[in-house]
């Protein structure tokens, strides 16, 4: 444990902040997770929707840094993709 109060005051901000960014990963899944759900389901139209939606938050998680700018940059290519295929089919 933290002896100095300093110490003690940079624990308690990094567990702050652990918090919110975990949140913040959720948030990001559950983006991830509604467009694949829209996309299995067949609905084009939801699922472009949804998709939009998601695109926005992968990007402000990325601008914010909790995950990796190239991260984002796959899940959002393998998710067009399957959109993509899910309207030529």
């Amino acid at each position: 444990m933290a002896n100095t109060a300093q110490a003690r005051k940079r624990a308690r901000q990094a567990e702050k902040r652990r918090q919110h960014n975990a949140s913040q990963r959720s948030t990001l899944r559950t983006a991830v997770k509604r467009v694949r759900a829209a996309i299995l389901a067949g609905d084009k139209e939801n699922a472009q929707n949804v998709f939009k939606a998601s695109v926005s938050v992968i990007d402000r998680i990325a601008d914010k840094k909790i995950v990796h700018k190239n991260k984002a940059a796959r899940l959002k290519s393998r998710l067009a993709a399957q959109l993509k295929k899910l309207a030529l089919g």
